[in-house]
């Protein structure tokens, strides 16, 4: 398969350009070395990787040695596996003003992120990578952070091919992982097994001290048929027959290695009785049907589930680009105890962008909900709508509209 363009390649020579290190986190194989190995090309970049156990132990065990024998600059990949190179590579920072020396990657999200933090403040930028969004698997360009504004929608519309429920169930099914894109239907299977098998089991041993693989794997599967709902830590307990601190212990592993994502909440002090429970998707809706066995993108898109695996889909799409945006902006979800519920706000300066989420070609505004916001002090109420199947953008009011999920 011919190199997919990311999204996060400008932002991260940007950050090379400006920090002395520059490390990318993300879930294994969603194609974090092959983006920066791309960028090296013709750059005279040495490389080295801590999933090669020679490289590793001498890393671990003479990190001096090892950068004497492996100079910058250099692409160091799975750095979570030797955490020792880290103070080296501070002391090799401070020898030299020069930036990007350091090209690192990390598959350990939340501890990795904390110790390289830590020991390489101020002179490291941490970027996170995910699976191929629609975007980048349709050569499309990157464009400016999303206007939910009714003739901003119809302008974008114009670089775009048309919404169709097939093609994005298809997505859907398939996800993300680079490798996948162009697998037939029984290599898909066999892929995701051995992804399983080999990187999430492996990982879940070796880097988060899980000694129960059986149940480890019993609580991946419950969590899968349990996306887009609200966290139940006693659910996935009863399911993988673990204890609830075991429970909650291991969706922190799973969020660190960049398998789930939690939703957050909305929080607002003016507005009382909000749920404090964060919604649970999976960064890879592609690894979620695996889990949940369903056999095609066809049987997908007309079974129970279809509409929690479109709303993950359209999530996870708009963390990605607000994610690659550099994060000015915050997503959360609002329900409070009068059931009043909004899938999406997004939380844009002085500005919330309410959005809802629906496998509909025929998109109503929900009846309660968007204006639960209203109540929300400091905060006015933009631009939002309903994220939907339509063809085209249209007014649903003066605020919002039906938005295309191909536009996102």
């Amino acid at each position: 398969m011919d190199y997919i363009r990311r999204t996060l390649e400008e932002a991260f020579l940007e950050a090379s350009s400006s920090f002395k290190a520059v490390m990318v986190v993300g879930a294994r194989q969603v194609g974090k070395s092959t983006m920066l190995k791309h960028l090296a090309a013709d750059q005279g970049r040495s490389y080295a990787t801590m999933d090669d156990m020679d490289d590793r132990e001498l890393a671990r065990s003479e990190p001096k040695l090892f950068l004497q024998m492996h100079r910058p600059p250099i692409l160091i990949d799975e750095i979570q596996k030797a955490p020792e190179l880290f103070e080296a590579i501070k002391v090799m920072c401070d020898e030299s003003d020069e930036r990007g020396r350091f090209w690192l990657t990390g598959s350990q999200g939340r501890r990795l992120r904390e110790r390289a933090g830590d020991t390489l403040a101020g002179r490291l930028a941490i970027m996170e990578l995910f699976s191929l969004s629609q975007r980048e698997i349709a050569g499309l360009p990157q464009l400016e952070a999303l206007d939910y504004s009714y003739e901003s929608l119809v302008e974008r519309q114009r670089l775009f091919p048309p919404n169709n429920v097939v093609d994005t169930f298809e997505r859907i099914w398939r996800g993300g992982m680079p490798d996948v894109q162009d697998l037939s239907e029984r290599m898909l299977s066999t892929y995701f097994n051995s992804y399983v098998d080999t990187y999430l089991m492996r990982d879940a041993v070796d880097d988060n001290g899980v000694k129960d693989v059986d149940g480890f794997r019993r609580l991946l599967r419950a969590a899968a048929a349990l996306l887009g709902e609200l966290l139940n830590y006693s659910t996935l307990a009863r399911a993988a027959d673990v204890s609830v601190p075991t429970a909650k212990e291991w969706v922190r592993a799973l969020q660190g290695m960049g398998v789930v994502y939690l939703l957050e909440p909305y929080a607002n002090n003016s507005i009382k009785r909000l749920v404090k429970t964060p919604k649970l998707y999976f960064c890879d809706t592609g690894l979620a049907a695996h889990l949940s066995r369903w056999p095609s993108a066809e049987v997908l898109m007309e079974g129970a589930a279809s509409g929690h695996f479109y709303e993950n889909y359209v999530v996870m799409e708009l963390v990605r680009s607000y994610s690659y945006a550099g994060g000015v902006a915050g997503l959360s979800f609002y329900r409070d105890s009068d059931a009043r519920e909004i899938d999406l706000v997004i939380e844009e300066g002085a500005r919330l962008h309410p959005l809802e989420i629906k496998k509909t070609a025929s998109p109503k505004l929900p009846a309660k909900g968007f204006g639960a916001l209203a109540k929300a002090e400091g905060f006015e109420i933009a631009h939002g709508g309903v994220v939907c199947m339509s063809e085209v953008p249209r007014p649903l009011d003066a605020l919002n509209s039906a938005i295309p999920s191909n536009l996102i």
